[in-house]
């Protein structure tokens, strides 16, 4: 006698040590290779299993927060720059075209940036002429003191 109906594996396989329904281990039988299970599963908080795949897909903006903040949350997001820093990359600034020297003055134009005047010990050791959006009182007095000047959007100081 032949058998007409064969039972299913899912209610064959489900004795002890069966949880992998004759694939082997049970990493084999997942879709996309071992990463979590078919689907988005293996993309949550701690995992980066399919990050590259996702961002491909549907762009940076799918994984972090979204949605709406209030005006008091919103975050600064202007350009800021201390002095110290400035003229530790003035090297950097000739050669990148932001910055030229004119006898021993530095011209330095730093458009969308605020100069802030860094810690108050330090002293600068060049003469700059700094174009910028805005400056602090505190930059503005350091930049006076080594025989430059910043100029701003709005005016001279």
């Amino acid at each position: 006698m032949i058998k007409t109906k064969k039972r299913k594996r899912s209610s064959r396989m489900h004795g002890r040590k069966m949880g992998t329904h004759g694939y082997g281990s049970r990493k084999k039988h997942k879709k996309s290779g071992h990463h979590g299970g078919g689907g988005m599963s293996g993309s949550g908080k701690r995992a980066d299993h399919k990050k590259t795949l996702v961002t491909k897909l549907y762009g940076h903006g799918y994984f972090g927060k979204q949605g709406i903040t209030s005006r008091g949350t919103k975050i600064d997001k202007r350009k800021r720059i201390n002095l110290p820093d400035i003229e530790f990359n003035l090297d950097t600034y000739v050669k990148r075209g932001i910055a030229k020297k004119t006898g021993s003055e530095f011209e330095i134009d730093l458009g969308e940036y605020k100069i802030l005047g860094g810690n108050e010990s330090y002293k600068l050791k060049n003469k700059l002429k700094i174009k910028c959006k805005e400056a602090s009182e505190s930059a503005v007095e350091k930049v006076k003191n080594a025989g430059g000047e910043i100029i701003t959007a709005s005016k001279k100081l």
